[in-house]
């Protein structure tokens, strides 16, 4: 994606992120527009999630600064409004059932009823309304997620590993649904853990050793293939 004219609707100023005498990140900064996916890319312990948690005001930067449309996260909440968030955590009602969640969190949101009903219909939740959050399937739990994420009509949604670990069709409405919104001028910010996910990213942002390097898709793939290709030859020759 080319150079922007427009705003960002997210932009985050040198990062940090220090626990006790380890820093996690290392002067993280970055910014995604209208109609982009941002792809956030770490593995296992890179301080992925800590850094989406730091984007939405979940965790408080060591240093560094968070702006959602031009005002900084730190002097109010008024920007929660402008922001959905899935995390990898299971965060929804687990007691309460489908339609409690939708209609509690919609309150909570001040979201319209209008609004529920038809988030049910692009989710295909109808017939999971009546059970319990924490009996239905991991690919539904993930559609609720999303549904309850997008109840306020955000104008960013940060999404930490939505389509792991969960059922095809599943997956596939989640990506559909969230290509419909940014074709709708809202923005994300998706982090992720397997590179092939990037192909549905505008750029990717690698996330390594503290600091983020962003490439366009192809070349964070190129890059990947390169590093896998070189790990499987020194195997290679270890065996001979």
């Amino acid at each position: 994606m080319g150079v922007q004219e427009i705003s960002p609707i997210l932009e985050a100023i040198d990062l940090q992120k220090f626990f006790g005498k380890k820093k996690v990140l290392d002067g993280v900064s970055l910014n995604v527009y209208p109609g982009e996916c941002l792809g956030i890319f770490g593995l296992r312990a890179t301080g992925k999630t800590t850094l989406l948690h730091m984007l939405v005001g979940l965790d408080r930067p060591s240093a560094g600064l968070v702006k959602i449309m031009g005002s900084d996260i730190r002097k109010g909440d008024r920007y929660k409004a402008l922001v959905g968030l899935v995390t990898q955590e299971k965060s929804l009602f687990q007691d309460l059932t489908v339609a409690e969640n939708l209609d509690f969190i919609a309150s909570l949101k001040g979201a319209p009823q209008g609004n529920i009903t038809s988030l049910i219909d692009k989710f295909y939740l109808q017939d999971y309304l009546q059970m319990a959050v924490n009996s239905v399937d991991a690919g539904v739990f993930q559609r609720l997620a999303l549904a309850c994420a997008l109840l306020n009509a955000p104008q960013l949604l940060i999404l930490d590993e939505p389509v792991k670990d969960i059922d095809l069709y599943s997956q596939h409405l989640i990506m559909r649904i969230i290509q419909e919104f940014l074709s709708q001028g809202g923005a994300c910010i998706y982090g992720f853990s397997n590179m092939e996910s990037s192909k549905s990213m505008h750029r990717v942002g690698w996330l390594d050793n503290g600091r983020i390097t962003v490439y366009e898709p192809a070349e964070a793939l190129q890059i990947w293939d390169s590093l896998i290709h070189s790990y499987n030859n020194i195997d290679g020759e270890k065996d001979e």
